[in-house]
């Protein structure tokens, strides 16, 4: 493969990556905003089903939350694809700039295989879902203080254990796409189902499981405060003097998640 082709695939799979974490991420927002306001709303209702209402690109518009399914089944509209796509692109980036390139080892830092390397990556990525899939499940997520310090925990130490393995940018990446591959798995292993089954129930004319609301909500939640953070570490690369490249490469990435929770607490408050 020429440079030239090389360069061209690389541009082609970063603009399209780019485009559909806008696209998920700005609904995932949307909703998250959505979901709030309604909770305001519903706790001065006097028995009328809430209505927002909202003016854009020069019209008016209303939207209502239901409590029972109106319509067909085949008639909701499904918000899926956006979080598939942007993983799916992540993935195939960090094959074509790490694993098929010379960017992932640092032998100053870790003289290991580059077979090696993208395993103990991979593993990485998969050993961060399994974590926070079992935290979010276990006691721990009953009090979001101490979700909340638990997560900072392990993130550190996850943090600390790649920088001593991959190149610094390798291992804020690695960082990042964990994040994101957490947001995904959210989306298709646990919101997706809790949705089909409250979509099911509806449409039978049956009472659905309100824990899977409350599940679905709870990691569509988490996955607003992983978005920024995500964000911030994949702009990292360009700024190696800051970020990877510091003598405090470690504390100024976890320094960067506690940003990017705070600036995203603000987000959802707006």
């Amino acid at each position: 493969m020429t440079s030239s082709v090389r360069e061209w695939l690389h541009l082609i799979v970063r603009w399209f990556h780019v485009f559909a974490a806008i696209m998920w991420v700005g609904q995932t927002y949307y909703f998250t905003w959505l979901d709030g306001q309604f909770g305001k709303l519903e706790k001065t209702a006097d028995g009328t089903p809430p209505a927002l209402w909202m003016f854009h690109s020069g019209g008016f518009y209303t939207v209502e939350k239901q409590k029972s399914l109106r319509v067909l089944a085949g008639q909701v509209h499904w918000f899926l694809w956006e979080a598939a796509m942007t993983w799916l692109s992540g993935m195939v980036l960090m094959f074509l700039v790490y694993y098929f390139s010379g960017g992932l080892i640092d032998t100053d830092v870790a003289d290991i295989s580059q077979g090696r390397g993208i395993a103990i990556g991979l593993g990485a990525l998969v050993l961060g879902w399994i974590i926070y899939d079992v935290a979010v499940r276990s006691a721990l997520a009953k009090s979001e203080t101490t979700f909340a310090i638990f997560s900072l925990v392990m993130i550190a130490a996850i943090s600390w254990g790649l920088l001593h393995v991959f190149s610094g940018r390798a291992a804020y990446i690695h960082v990042g796409a964990m994040f994101g591959m957490i947001m995904a798995f959210n989306v298709w292993e646990r919101i997706l189902p809790a949705q089909r089954k409250m979509i099911a129930a509806a449409a039978a004319g049956a009472t659905f499981d309100a824990s899977l609301s409350a599940q679905a909500k709870l990691r569509s939640k988490h996955n607003t405060f992983l978005a920024v953070p995500v964000v911030f570490l994949m702009l990292s690369n360009h700024f190696p003097v800051a970020t990877y490249g510091n003598t405090y490469s470690w504390e100024i990435l976890v320094g960067l998640v506690v940003i990017g929770w705070a600036a995203a607490t603000l987000i959802r408050r707006t």
